[in-house]
């Protein structure tokens, strides 16, 4: 079943992978012309446009606090690309945001050791260093393999010698490796440590069910093509320990020792804000609804067209990208081939630059992005070209930015 819609999926396969970029395209009316960037911003379809506009009006007509939607099938939705419910989500504004307020909010104490790659994304390093040099937690690299991919092995000895929380980026901003989040949550529960995952490059792409972690972080904009200035948790393993970073009136109230409120409250505080049970915990209230009213059909529409289907057809899009630009004018693919992902990095050839290609490229029509050295600083010596075709995308416009590479 589709959550959230009571009928029944499509099926999945070869046929629907087939099909699934020509159903994605057909479904909107506009898309840019070479548009190769899904990875950074990807195309609403019409049916989520519409979704954001008519909210938007009927906010004007009745009032923006008496237009507020049910976001239950969103919800519902949404969680179960990962394999939750709908009482675990939490609507923010930005992936970024949704760090923020998990691990901001996150009680561990003095000494905590945090793992992390050297692969992590330059944000969520920044905040963990800076959390880190306020509370006394002591950052982990996790050990990676030559394609950057973490050494399970290695990771079951340190979490053996003792780790506190975990946190990975499924598919890195810079890079488009995915990493065996399974088998990295699977080592995480048996050592009984929590662990984050970073979907904002992944879900919508690539399989996430069967991780099983604490919590997700993810975007509307990227492969879920749904608005801007959406974000979101999906906390499965709330523990009392989890808080948000900041309290607000819409999660938290406020009480004093003997209230009656603090008995079902566990933490240390015994007087000043309690957090309410549930995710709503990290929900920003004040917010734009419209957006999240449009992920809300995003998500439906990618359930629609099956995420099998979706996720097959994307492999197979980075497989033939990664073969049509590999060696194009010098330039170099970093990440396997073959790798499962449609998110696809390029170095530079001696003499030439990703900023110097982009530029080229946007002269022919064509949209890619340059990822900086700050978007991981720990794994990045230069900026790299990103392409990452968005569903449907023809052959021939990989081969029109294989000619721009060449030039």
């Amino acid at each position: 079943m589709i959550p959230g819609t009571g009928q029944a999926a499509p099926p999945s396969g070869a046929g629907w992978a087939a099909r699934a970029g020509e159903l994605w395209r057909a479904a909107r009316g506009v898309v840019p012309p070479g548009h190769l960037d899904a990875a950074g911003c990807n195309v609403p379809s019409d049916r989520v446009l519409d979704a954001v506009v008519a909210h938007l009006r009927l906010e004007r007509e009745r009032g923006g606090y008496a237009a507020v939607p049910d976001l239950t099938p969103a919800r519902s939705a949404l969680a179960g690309l990962v394999g939750g419910g709908p009482a675990d989500v939490a609507f923010l504004e930005s992936g970024t945001a949704a760090m923020a307020a998990l691990l901001g909010g996150w009680r561990l104490p003095p000494g905590s050791r945090v793992g992390h790659a050297r692969t992590e994304y330059g944000g969520t390093l920044m905040l963990l260093h800076r959390l880190a040099a306020q509370r006394g937690w002591q950052p982990v690299e996790l050990p990676v393999d030559g394609d950057a991919r973490l050494d399970l092995e290695r990771l079951r000895a340190l979490l053996a010698a003792r780790l506190d929380l975990v946190i990975v980026s499924h598919v890195a901003s810079h890079r488009g490796v995915v990493q065996p989040a399974e088998e990295i949550g699977a080592l995480c529960r048996a050592a009984g440590v929590p662990f984050v995952l970073d979907v904002c490059q992944s879900l919508g792409q690539v399989e996430v069910r069967g991780a099983g972690a604490s919590a997700y972080v993810g975007t509307s904009r990227k492969w879920l093509a749904g608005p801007r200035g959406v974000g979101f948790l999906i906390v499965p393993g709330l523990t009392p320990a989890m808080d948000a970073a900041v309290p607000t009136l819409g999660g938290h109230q406020w009480t004093t020792e003997g209230d009656g409120a603090v008995a079902r409250y566990e933490g240390p505080e015994r007087d000043g804000p309690v957090p309410l049970p549930g995710v709503v915990r990290y929900e920003s209230s004040e917010a734009a609804v419209a957006a999240r009213a449009g992920l809300g059909v995003a998500v439906l529409e990618h359930h629609e067209l099956g995420p099998f289907a979706v996720h097959a057809h994307l492999a197979g899009l980075g497989r033939t990208a990664r073969g049509v630009l590999d060696g194009a004018g010098g330039w170099r693919v970093v990440e396997p081939l073959d790798e499962p992902s449609a998110l696809v990095t390029l170095r530079p050839p001696p003499g030439d630059s990703a900023q110097s290609a982009a530029v080229r490229a946007a002269e022919a029509s064509l949209l890619v992005s340059v990822v900086p050295t700050a978007r991981a600083p720990l794994d990045l010596r230069e900026p790299v070209l990103r392409v990452s075709p968005p569903p449907g995308t023809p052959v021939e416009t990989l081969h029109a930015l294989a000619r721009v590479l060449a030039r």
